[in-house]
């Protein structure tokens, strides 16, 4: 350890009996739960086949609406083929499973192979939703034999069908005809929301690319500003494993679902709302109560160290909000580039391990305003500013203190990446981890970070909701 490090040590009192044995207790136990998180992660669905599947249906639905110099950049050459072979690999990779196809997933291969002529293949998988249930059963049947059903049954079969805007697009003209279902104004949507979650994050890719260019002259040319004397809470080591592990981990991720979930669950069953804005108010209202417990040992652990240096324990600073949302943008672009390479070779080498966060899915099918304004409050104020709080907070200067700060960016980053509890997205958390530590390190604000990581969620919030809605 150098002797800037040893100068800003906590100073060395003798840690009680009872606080090291709680926080090795505490400490095994979020090891045990985080190895077991990772591994039940590659049992979880992902929701990277279901967002490349609906990128596709747009496609699909935009080609007629797309001008030709636009069309190469979001458009493969054949996106109907290629829509045929990713139905066609969801509903074989759920058979092999053991699980049952969605019904959504045959009846839209079924409408799919009636368009491109193969008939009979269509009609086998019609006659296997016929022998299910709910409303894809009676649409099966409409779509065999239309003429045992009215205009006015199949109108009222049509509204009462969910599923994407393809699936009801083709379910319309199969059952009402072309011109009964508003086609142009469809395509013109899916053209819309096909250019949002294509172009513009190339244009910020592009952009990352630039600044990260840019980051790398000026470091090259030695005209990079030095980073900030590191300034946070004076916690030491014992007490940092206490609000992570024992906090974080054992009270918010374990003990507070398992008090508060039943007591949601209860609260919520006899309310006269959409089941969609049931999830909606659990997920917000778990999360709030997930943050009190380790938010709570947090402030215990700073109130015996005296009074906060200029700019709290924390380092929040918010003002100027300007340079902080400037800071915070420039951290964004920068990251975006990287995390997108990382997932990127991740895919090429491992594919897609699944493990996806359950909260996206909630999210993509949520087709529920007031349930999405819920998740939106969760992944993009609240999750950022209790994570940031936890790992650029605490974890962050007090790594960097014992360790040098570039170990402590590593350090921070490999704890936030493990706490999610994804095998899959452990390799592009870590990278988004290591950005949101480099911009603790190189602006000394904690306001900074906070912004960042709400624009990363937005992002990922925001596609989300384009291809879902």
């Amino acid at each position: 350890m150098s002797a800037e490090h040893e100068s800003n040590s906590p100073t060395r009192q003798e840690t009680p009996n009872w606080k090291s044995a709680l926080a090795l207790v505490s400490l095994a136990l979020s090891l045990l739960l985080w190895l077991n998180g990772l591994l039940s992660s590659l049992e979880r669905p992902s929701v990277g086949d279901d967002l490349s599947r609906r990128q596709l249906e747009l496609t699909v639905l935009a080609q007629g609406n797309l001008s030709e110099p636009i069309r190469p950049l979001v458009s493969s050459s054949d996106p109907l083929q290629s829509l045929k072979e990713s139905l066609k690999v969801a509903i074989n990779s759920n058979e092999e499973e053991g699980r049952n196809p969605s019904p959504d997933l045959l009846l839209e291969q079924a409408l799919l192979l009636q368009r491109t002529g193969d008939g009979n293949q269509a009609k086998a998988l019609l006659d296997r939703l016929q022998t299910g249930a709910g409303e894809h059963r009676s649409i099966a049947a409409a779509l065999l034999k239309p003429e045992q059903h009215s205009r006015r049954d199949r109108e009222e079969l049509l509204a009462q069908l969910k599923g994407s805007t393809l699936l009801r697009q083709w379910t319309c003209e199969a059952l009402l005809g072309e011109g009964a279902c508003n086609g142009g104004q469809v395509a013109r949507r899916a053209s819309l929301q096909l250019l949002a979650v294509t172009l513009l994050p190339a244009l910020g890719l592009i952009a990352g690319i630039a600044l990260l260019l840019r980051e790398l002259w000026r470091r090259w040319r030695g005209k990079a500003p030095a980073a900030p004397p590191w300034q946070g809470p004076n916690l030491s080591g014992i007490d940092t494993v206490l609000l992570v592990a024992g906090g974080f981990v054992v009270v918010g991720s374990l003990i507070t679902p398992l008090l508060v979930a039943p007591l949601l669950t209860r609260l919520l069953q006899d309310l006269p709302i959409n089941a969609v804005l049931k999830q909606g108010i659990s997920v917000v209202a778990l999360y709030g109560a997930l943050m009190a417990g380790p938010l709570l040992i947090l402030r215990m652990l700073l109130k015996p160290l005296g009074p906060a240096p200029q700019g709290g324990w924390l380092q929040f600073r918010w003002s100027p909000s300007q340079l902080c949302l400037s800071q915070a943008l420039k951290g964004f672009l920068m990251v975006l580039p990287l995390v997108s390479l990382v997932g990127w070779l991740q895919g090429q080498v491992f594919g897609d391990p699944g493990g996806s966060n359950p909260l996206l899915e909630l999210v993509l099918n949520g087709h529920n305003v007031p349930a999405l304004a819920c998740f939106g409050v969760t992944a993009i104020v609240m999750a950022p500013l209790f994570e940031e709080t936890i790992f650029r907070g605490v974890l962050l200067p007090v790594a960097a203190r014992y360790w040098g700060s570039g170990w402590g960016v590593v350090a921070s980053a490999a704890v936030f990446a493990v706490a999610h509890s994804s095998l899959g997205e452990f390799p592009p958390l870590m990278v988004l981890g290591l950005g949101l530590g480099w911009l603790r390190w190189r602006s000394g604000r904690l306001g900074s970070c906070v912004l960042m990581h709400a624009l990363w969620n937005s992002l990922t919030f925001f596609n989300l909701v384009v291809l879902g809605w």
